[in-house]
Parts: C-alpha cells; structure tokens; sequence
C-alpha cells in the first residue's frame, strides 16, 4: 500500500526521510551494532544523540544558555500538574486565559495547588476566537501566567502574547513548537508533547528559565521536581530514548530545510492554501475567526452532518486520513504540521473542489 496523506493531530505524520533513517538505522545505529532500543542511556552513544538533540533545539529555536532543556515523560498533560507543583512557590496564584480543552484542563490542575485567576474565555463560541483581554485584569503577583498557545482542537492561535511584565509567560507549544519563529525570551517555561511536531509520542520537552528552577516544596516528587532533571541531564532515570532519537531525526530534517524560518514559509503557504480555498467554498467554511487561525490545524464544517461523514469516508479511500473533527466542534479538521508537505494540502483542497461539484 503507498502512504497516504496524515492529517491526524496528533500522533501526527513524521518526515519520510526521518522514517526511512530510523528504519536503515534499526539493528546497527552509527555503527553501535544495536539498535537504539537496546542502547544503555549511560553509554557513550547514546550521550552523542541526547546532546546532539539539545544542542539542536538550542539551535533551532534560539534558547538562550539561561534556560534549561529538559527531555521528560508524562506528556503535556503531566507538565498541567508539574508547573503549579514547582512554580507555584509564593502567591500560589496563576493567571490563564481559557481558550480550548487543553487550557482548561491546565486551569483545573492548577487549582489543586492553589488559585486560578480566569481573565477570559472563548468556550461561548466553541473557542473559535482567542478572547482579548484587559492588561489591568492581571495580577500582578502571580506566580506565572498559563496560555495554551496553539489550540490544536479548535484550530486558534496567539498572534499576540500578553504583556505579563515580571510574571512569567508560561505556554503550552505542543501543536506549533518549531513551526514558526518564537521569541524564547519572552517565556518563563515553554512545554510541548513530542507526538505533533518533533517526533513520536512518549516525549516531552520543557524549555525552562533558570530562575525558575529549584524552588519547589520538599514535599513535591522527586520525578516531578525540575531540579530533578536539569541536576541529571534528563538522565535521573531511563529517559524515552528511542523517542528522544527520532526528535534528533526530525530536528535535523528541520535543519536541512532550511530551520524555523524556512518551515515557517512553508507552514504559511499550505495554511493559506487551505484557507483561501475554504473562504471561496460555497459548500466547506472554516470555524475560526480569521484573525486568531492557526497554521497548525484546521477544522471546518459544511453544515450537514451527512454530508460530513460522507466526505470523511469519501477522503479516507482516496488516500486523505484522520480528517474526522474532534467530537466537540464536528465536521473535519486538517492538522497540517511541519511534516505535511504543500502536496498533500494541494492534493486535498483538490479533492474537496471535486466533492463540492459532484455534491451540490
């Protein structure tokens, strides 16, 4: 069977070249005589991958030497607890602005451990807007100020940060990490679940500033304690190793490409593909306000729910899969990240021309 064009969100398709490496490399990576898999993370060669991948992430991204990268597990969802369990350490207050599934599940962890100051929210609209919010509304002693970034259930996005000050920006990345510019500077801690952009899922990657570390509670795990893991390389315990390898696949991939400012280019000229072709559809429209669309992921609607089933099967058996909507907005959503190449985008705003003359 060929492959076919991924649009999951998540795990989401990986650079074929990266697949096709990983595969040649599967019994004797770089002359080991082992696969990764079997590679203790103590030894030589894998120290030569875990900080090759750093150090190209450093690269990549511009992180300053003032912050940590960390190579976690756990997820994203893990990070909702870990941030209030080592940031929470004086006003043990956080700020948010609620903009999808992903922010308010943050919210409600974060409120175990202390108080949540919700300063707007999109849910009466399904989230199809990034609320604008009033700066005077902020606290300005809270501890750190949450945002989920990239919305990749809703398909919004932060074109503009908030202003926090002295209170430090902390968001969630795991739909557009590495898929256009980002200032790091501007973040007290940026996490992100590898299985959208940068590799396989089973990873999780923290960006996060020094100050920052090394105050949380004694009563805070030791797995869930930062300090933890910036003191041990990310090797307290058997990090993901064969996930944290594919990562340093993709970054490199990224790399030839030309880095972020190439991807981005691109990442714009698939998105704008897609959404010219949905604002001219007399059948298909998107659900997102056009100021706050992601680049990342795309859902849209044709109004009939038949209609949407149909041309979700219709799509699969020509080759265009996990098109289906997450069930709380409906319809389809196209997750076009970094590795979606602009083929696959043209290829499938072409069958959607067709699926609209053949079904009018």
């Amino acid at each position: 069977m060929s492959r076919v064009y991924n649009f999951s969100a998540g795990p989401s398709m990986l650079p074929e070249s990266v697949l096709k490496k990983a595969a040649a490399e599967m019994l004797d990576c770089q002359g080991s005589g082992m696969s990764v898999m079997e590679m203790s993370h103590r030894s030589k060669d894998y120290e030569v991958i875990i900080e090759g991948a750093e150090a190209l992430f450093r690269e990549l991204m511009g992180i300053p030497d003032c912050y940590k990268v960390l190579f976690l597990q756990g997820g994203a969802s893990t990070q909702f607890a870990m941030i209030p369990m080592n940031l929470f350490t004086n006003s043990k207050k956080m700020d948010t602005i609620l903009t999808g599934q992903w922010a308010k599940k943050a919210a409600s962890e974060a409120k175990k451990y202390g108080s949540v100051n919700i300063l707007g929210s999109s849910e009466d609209q399904v989230f199809n807007y990034i609320p604008k919010v009033d700066p005077a509304s902020f606290s300005p002693d809270a501890d750190y100020f949450h945002i989920t970034y990239n919305n990749t259930i809703y398909g919004t996005k932060f074109n503009t940060l908030p202003e926090t000050g002295n209170v430090p920006l902390v968001a969630d990345i795991s739909s557009c990490v590495l898929s256009e510019a980002m200032d790091v500077s501007k973040f007290g801690l940026l996490y992100a679940g590898a299985q959208k952009n940068i590799g396989p899922a089973g990873l999780t990657v923290v960006i996060i500033r020094d100050d920052l570390i090394g105050k949380a509670d004694a009563s805070v795990p030791t797995m869930l304690n930062y300090q933890t893991h910036s003191d041990n390389g990310s090797m307290y315990n058997t990090p993901p190793t064969y996930s944290i390898y594919v990562c340093k696949l993709v970054l490199e991939w990224l790399k030839e490409m030309g880095g972020v400012s190439a991807i981005e280019k691109i990442n714009r000229e698939k998105a704008k593909i897609l959404y010219d072709f949905l604002d001219e559809s007399s059948m298909f429209r998107g659900t997102v306000v056009p100021e706050d669309r992601s680049l990342m992921n795309v859902p849209f609607v044709t109004g009939d729910d038949e209609l949407n089933a149909k041309f979700i099967k219709e799509a699969k058996a020509a080759g265009f899969v996990n098109l289906k909507g997450h069930r709380s907005v409906g319809g389809m959503r196209a997750s076009i990240y970094n590795a979606m190449p602009t083929e696959g985008v043209v290829k499938l705003v072409e069958f959607m021309k067709q699926f609209e003359c053949d079904n009018k």
